[in-house]
């Protein structure tokens, strides 16, 4: 049994935390789990309330983190994007001070990462990171789990990611797998690719765990070899329908099909952090049938449906991992995993 302080900590991005203490919110995340499998009562924060800031929506994350509050024992309250005044008539720095004298946590999910960290500078409280523009560093540990869970380990793997390498997925993949020994290849077209800065800042710190990054605009060679091939939407929220258009057309030949998983490891899987638009099932998806003629975009049905695909497993252990960071940052005592 062993523990690691992370008591009264903001969870703001990756680059913040330590390998070994991204690796015990993975195994806290996994007792955790085990716990709510077996029926076994978890509420390491009894008592406690917690503000859920969201500037941009989301099925997964808004449920995580209520799902695993009630869990721990806590009480959540969510404001929607028109149910706070944060930065339009109320400050970033005064928002942080008066929910910091209600609440005993504070989550943020919207745009620039600038906003969450200057929530945690004002804030006395722990203030945990949804997703801005640039990190996502809670599906990063639901990502990590899910690796581990199929592949009984972390270092070593070898994860291929698909489609625009600019912001928050990918960014935060080449953070994960930089601080934990895997090595991660991000295959984009040339002008999608992530901020020189930050790619150098990851193979310094790969350097030191045994891990890698490679960029490449051949997707096959993306593949060749994986362990992981992951994607994400083209176009992210906030961003305007005319984007569509531009993206598609550079985007196609990085979508994620069976070809791609035939050149992948053996027993590869397939992740995807979610909403997909593998169908025609979502109003976003019929509307690009009807403009452009395509029934998929970054991950055919085909692949999304097989049996390589774990996204579900992976959009469950949001909520599980999301819990290992509320637990580990609020509870009274370090918890032993």
């Amino acid at each position: 049994m062993s523990s690691t302080d992370l008591r009264g900590r903001d969870f703001l991005k990756l680059l913040d935390f330590t390998t070994e203490e991204i690796l015990y919110l993975v195994d806290l995340a996994a007792s955790l789990k085990a716990a709510k499998k077996a029926g076994v009562p978890h509420r390491y924060c009894e008592g406690k309330n917690i503000a859920l800031i969201f500037e941009k929506t989301s099925t997964r994350t808004r449920c995580a983190f209520e799902v695993a509050a009630h869990d721990l024992g806590m009480q959540a309250t969510y404001l929607d994007p028109n149910a706070s005044q944060i930065g339009k008539k109320e400050s970033i720095a005064d928002t942080a001070r008066v929910l910091a004298g209600m609440f005993d946590g504070i989550e943020y999910r919207g745009y620039g990462q600038e906003i969450v960290e200057e929530l945690a500078q004002y804030s006395k409280v722990p203030v945990w990171n949804g997703l801005t523009n640039e990190f996502h560093p809670t599906q990063m540990l639901a990502d990590l789990l899910t690796i581990r869970e199929h592949f009984g380990k972390i270092a070593g793997v070898r994860l291929s990611y698909y489609g625009d390498a600019r912001y928050n997925t990918a960014d935060s993949l080449m953070v994960m797998g930089a601080k934990t020994g895997m090595h991660i290849t991000l295959c984009a077209p040339a002008d999608y690719m992530p901020d020189p800065a930050l790619v150098e800042q990851c193979r310094e710190i790969a350097a030191q765990t045994g891990g890698s990054i490679t960029l490449t605009t051949d997707p096959m060679e993306g593949a060749r070899g994986a362990d992981v091939l992951y994607t994400d939407v083209w176009v992210s929220m906030g961003e305007p329908m005319q984007a569509w258009a531009e993206r598609i057309e550079e985007m196609r030949p990085y979508q994620v099909c069976s070809a791609f998983m035939e050149a992948a490891a053996e027993n590869a899987i397939f992740m995807h952090c979610l909403p997909a638009f593998h169908d025609q099932g979502t109003g976003i998806g019929r509307e690009i049938f009807e403009k452009f003629g395509l029934a998929e975009l970054e991950v055919t049905d085909e692949v999304f449906e097989s049996e390589a695909s774990v996204v579900f497993q992976e959009a469950e252990n949001r909520m599980h991992t999301i819990k290992a960071v509320m637990a580990a940052t609020l509870s009274a005592e370090p918890i032993e995993v």
